[in-house]
């Protein structure tokens, strides 16, 4: 099976008791649960991770990088900031797809912008757990064609 990370930023370890009305009541097992029988369905050997710390996730994406690993990311409050990690994902050597769970162009204006967008293959927003699902989903049909 193909290794895929699914790397959380910031606060996502919180799952369910933060803030439930935008981020749901699921928790950050449940996600892990998800995403690892998706990618059994999907033929994919996921692995999912979680930092509240800037320098440990771009340690990971300099692993996938090294690795040809595919990723789902979720960099949280590093997705409008953190050029340290845009450069650190702009080294990838296999698909990336950006993840959240809320719809950040419908929330607070400073969440309308993402610094890694323009390194992804592409970004899923707004359906709750089911973004990581679509991503899995969209990281498998990229590997099948061979990107």
């Amino acid at each position: 099976m193909k290794p895929v990370f699914v790397l959380n930023g910031p606060n996502l370890g919180r799952l369910g008791s933060r803030e439930p009305d935008v981020y749901g009541s699921a928790t950050f097992e449940d996600l892990v649960e998800l995403c690892r029988s998706i990618g059994r369905e999907l033929g994919l050997s996921v692995e999912v991770r979680q930092t509240d710390d800037e320098a440990e996730l771009v340690g990971w994406v300099h692993e996938a990088a090294d690795g040809k690993i595919p990723i789902v990311l979720n960099p949280a409050a590093f997705t409008h900031y953190s050029y340290a990690l845009r450069d650190a994902l702009a080294q990838r050597t296999a698909p990336l797809v950006e993840v959240h769970i809320s719809n950040p162009a419908a929330r607070e204006e400073f969440r309308h912008t993402s610094v890694v967008a323009g390194v992804a293959t592409g970004t899923i927003a707004g359906f709750g757990l089911y973004s990581y699902v679509l991503a899995l989903h969209a990281i498998a049909e990229a590997l099948r064609n061979g990107d």
